[in-house]
């Protein structure tokens, strides 16, 4: 793994969050700035943490706190795609499924992180 864009992870969450602004422009205009921003701003930061966690990869504590962060903004994204679902359901196809594709996301960085904590000195 020569940097963080090897990071499935990092792949899957990138196209995750391109889908999702995507989407969340397509909301009501009183909510672009609303639940929209937030959603944007919580699927940016699942993928910026693992950006911010591998650059500090030399300390397992900084790595793997920052992997915490990225599944709990992860959390927070699916979070916000469920009260859009029941808000706005002319979005219901395409929420439903980021939020299906983001469960697995969550899932996946979760596996890392313990992969992490078990074998953190192969990352050196």
């Amino acid at each position: 793994m020569k940097n963080y864009k090897d990071l499935e992870i990092y792949k899957k969450g990138l196209s995750l969050f391109f889908e999702t602004h995507k989407m969340s422009l397509q909301l009501p205009k009183h909510e672009l700035y609303e639940l929209g921003s937030q959603l944007r701003r919580s699927s940016d930061s699942v993928i910026t943490n693992i950006v911010e966690g591998y650059g500090r990869k030399r300390y397992q504590a900084d790595f793997i706190r920052f992997l915490v962060y990225s599944h709990s903004s992860n959390l927070e994204t699916i979070n916000h795609l469920e009260k859009i679902v029941v808000l706005y359901p002319e979005h219901f196809e395409m929420t439903s499924k980021l939020v299906l594709e983001y469960n697995v996301l969550g899932a996946q960085i979760y596996k890392f992180l313990l992969y992490v904590e078990k074998n953190w000195n192969k990352f050196e």
